[in-house]
């Protein structure tokens, strides 16, 4: 029986350690990146309901950090065709394209973090220097929780997903790729396999 007490002590202690190093991170689920977007993603909102599972369990069960990334651009922003960029004009401040889906579980006091704040922003990545939670980038603010470990989702794959994953890993987190939450925009054909191995080859654990 003791040896039994002893055992459970040590898986309960483990898990109390591993939910104050672990932290969810939800990428751009925006209207301007779901079905009805200017760059709408196929199937950008079939996976909300994993995420949101996802998200109740960090915060209720596991008691975890949840963070939200968000494109935040201003309305001129060199990330646009209009002033010379590759993309529709698209999650500009304070417009529905860039609120997050309707759908998405996000808490009134939610983590929310913002990038593509400056007209020269590109802010592919949740990790780009001038992306900003709590007045901090983001490594900073992770460190400062005392995070080690992230599991990631959303949109796209091939694009804002890769980046911060890729850049996660420059930063020395451990990352877990949750593809199941996560769609492509394909914009080559193939565009989601290799994103899934450049992310993998970079030391990230696909799931």
């Amino acid at each position: 029986m003791i040896a039994f007490l002893i055992t459970i002590l040590f898986l309960v202690a483990i898990v109390y350690v591993l939910t104050r190093i672990i932290a969810l991170l939800n990428i751009d689920m925006q209207n301007g990146f779901t079905p009805g977007g200017e760059l709408g993603v196929k199937e950008g909102d079939v996976i909300i309901p994993i995420i949101n599972r996802l998200t109740f369990w960090f915060i209720h069960i596991f008691r975890a950090l949840v963070v939200f990334s968000r494109d935040w651009h201003p309305r001129v922003s060199k990330h646009f065709k209009e002033f010379g960029g590759n993309w529709s004009t698209h999650c500009v401040i304070n417009t529905h394209s860039a609120e997050f889906h309707k759908d998405l579980l996000v808490p009134k006091n939610a983590n929310i973090l913002s990038k593509g704040l400056y007209e020269d922003d590109q802010a592919y990545s949740a990790f780009d220097k001038n992306a900003r939670i709590n007045g901090m980038d983001l490594a900073t603010y992770l460190r400062k929780k005392g995070i080690k470990i992230l599991f990631v989702t959303g949109l796209a794959t091939d694009w804002c997903v890769k980046e911060t994953v890729l850049d996660a890993r420059k930063n020395g987190f451990w990352v877990f790729v949750i593809t199941s939450a996560m769609r492509p925009v394909n914009l080559k054909p193939g565009d989601e396999e290799r994103a899934i191995k450049e992310m993998k080859a970079a030391g990230a654990i696909i799931i």
